[in-house]
């Protein structure tokens, strides 16, 4: 007897929707205030950088990103135990995001897939689990503030071959799927 396929849905990423897993980094729906005389908008404080546990401390990198083949079964995912982990477009393309609570292991019943319109950055809050980046363009770039430091702050775990999840393009709206696209 086969185990049936559970099918994700993808929802468009909003703050509400994401806030069990961390922040979401949008300019769009955040406050500003003005500086530089003026000429300059700051969008302050729109994510918590928690990197410090065990001496660790916040570095940036550039992930160069490459599309996986769709409908994408879902085999493993990881979390960060000591620190956040902020991903940030820089080339503006919608990307996707796949999360469960934080917990000793993910909860498969319990994961939510996401769609981010290209301007909206996420970062996992310590200990969530996720997938490793999702593009859906070819070598798409991201900015990434995490944790450097003593300790084991990579954790994953595959799932066993009797869970069967998959990711589609196809749960997306056709007009999201045509800007992504």
């Amino acid at each position: 007897m086969s185990t049936p396929v559970r099918q994700l849905t993808i929802e468009p990423l909003t703050r509400e929707a994401f806030a069990p897993f961390g922040d979401v980094i949008d300019k769009e729906v955040s406050d500003y205030f003005m500086i530089n005389n003026g000429s300059t908008r700051r969008y302050h404080a729109m994510a918590n950088v928690d990197v410090q546990e065990e001496g660790g401390s916040a570095i940036i990198s550039i992930f160069e990103a490459q599309p996986l083949s769709y409908p994408l079964q879902i085999a493993m995912m990881e979390r960060h135990p000591l620190g956040s982990q902020a991903f940030i477009p820089l080339l503006g393309n919608p990307y996707l995001i796949l999360v469960a609570p934080a917990g000793d292991t993910p909860d498969p019943a319990q994961l939510k897939a996401f769609y981010s319109n290209g301007r909206q950055g996420v970062n996992y809050g310590k200990g969530v689990w996720h997938h490793p980046v999702l593009a859906l363009r070819k070598d798409d770039q991201f900015l990434v503030v995490d944790r450097a430091g003593p300790g084991n702050n990579c954790d994953e775990v595959y799932f066993s071959d009797d869970v069967r999840i998959e990711l589609s393009l196809s749960s997306l709206e056709q007009e999201a799927l045509t800007v992504a696209l």
